[in-house]
Formats: structure tokens, C-alpha cells, sequence
């Protein structure tokens, strides 16, 4: 096999199709566990963590204009919950389905003089070169739809109070006592007015006082 100047059949998400072959209707399956790539997932929220396992079962199939790739992959992401900020786990499983076209040939599968003359068209297509194709783009396109945008813990979690920052799923009975602000300033006043009752309570007496010792 003459090796590639741009994909390096050593990298697990390279595959090879010349076992496959170029006859229309030829199929194969290829189970392959690889190790998770960098920034594989939605920064900053939730994704697979680099070098874990993630599981591949693809369908390579031999088309006119190329090879058509099925597959499935199935791992393990992490991130934290939007409501209550505590880190979660959870499995998630992606589809995906692409063609990789011939380099020789157009989307009928016709055998063209110069690939690439419509710059248009190739722009929007992924190619087989040498007869690999690098997986790993499809493969985080499809990771990333198959996360959740706004993970959480669990579906009724309840996040945190939003006075104290406690975490609301520890302490069901959790509460503050609302003080409705249309009466806040009524009750400074009665106390004021209290502590003035107090303080001429207290002359009151003292003037009881200097008269009995008298």
C-alpha cells in the first residue's frame, strides 16, 4: 500500500478501503475502539474527555462515487449540571452517515479527467485519498449534536437558592422567610417607636425614683 502524504494510516481514525474494493454493493464492518480526541464535545459545558474510550461500529459500503460510511459511536462525556453547577456523567451515543467520494470520479460516479475542476462542489465533499479517509471531523460533528446544549444532573433537579446559593436537591425543606418590602419599613418604624417607649419608660422611672428618695 503506498502511503499518503496528508493521513497517516496510523492514526486509529484513518481507515483503510482497499480490502473493500470498488466493486458497487461490496460491504464490510468494522468494530474499532479508539481514544477520544482533544476537544471532543462542546467547550466549557460537556464533552468526552481526551484519551477516553470511545466505541465505533461502522458499515463501510462500495457506491459508484465512493464509499459510503454508516456508524455508530457510543461514549462516555462529562460536565456540570446548568442548575446546580455539581459535575455529571452521562453515556452518550451518536450517528453519523458520509460519503467519502472517489477522487477520480463525480457524484454519478463518473471517472473525470482532472478531479477538483469544480471548486464549488468539492468544497462541500470529503474525499478518499489513497484509498483512506480521516474520520475523526464526522465522527465530532456528530458527538457534539448528540450532547445536550444545557446538560443537568437529573431532569427535576431543582438548582440552587437563589438567596444563599445552597443546593436545593440536599435540603427539600430549604426556605428563607420573605419579608414583603411593603411592610419592611412599617416594622423599622415600630421598632423606633419601641425603643422610644422604652427610653421614656425608663426616664419615667428614674423620676420615681428621685421622688421616693426624697
Amino acid at each position: 500500500m503506498a502511503l499518503n502524504a496528508r493521513l497517516d494510516h496510523r492514526n486509529p481514525l484513518v481507515f483503510d478501503t482497499h480490502e473493500l474494493g470498488r466493486r458497487p454493493g461490496a460491504l464490510q464492518r468494522l468494530p474499532r475502539t479508539v481514544d477520544a480526541p482533544k476537544d471532543f464535545g462542546i467547550k466549557g459545558v460537556i464533552g468526552v474527555p481526551e484519551g477516553a474510550p470511545v466505541e465505533l461500529e461502522l458499515r463501510l459500503e462500495s457506491v459508484m462515487e465512493g464509499v459510503l460510511v454508516t456508524g455508530t459511536a457510543r461514549a462516555g462525556a462529562e460536565g456540570e449540571c446548568v442548575r446546580c453547577l455539581e459535575p455529571l456523567q452521562l453515556d452518550v451515543e451518536a450517528e453519523f452517515q458520509e460519503m467519502f467520494s472517489y477522487p477520480d470520479a463525480d457524484d454519478r460516479g463518473r471517472v473525470i479527467a482532472e478531479p477538483g475542476d469544480d471548486a464549488e462542489d468539492d468544497e462541500d465533499r470529503l474525499f478518499l485519498e489513497d484509498g483512506l479517509f480521516d474520520l475523526e471531523s464526522v465522527l465530532r460533528d456528530a458527538v457534539v449534536l448528540a450532547l445536550p446544549m444545557q446538560p443537568v444532573c437529573q431532569e427535576d433537579c431543582p438548582g440552587l437558592c437563589a438567596e444563599c446559593g445552597a443546593r436545593l436537591a440536599d435540603d427539600p425543606d430549604h426556605h428563607h422567610d420573605a419579608v414583603d418590602i411593603r411592610w419592611a419599613a412599617l416594622q423599622g418604624l415600630a421598632g423606633t417607636m419601641q425603643d422610644g417607649e422604652k427610653d421614656e419608660m425608663s426616664g419615667a422611672e428614674a423620676g420615681v425614683d428621685e421622688k421616693q428618695e426624697k
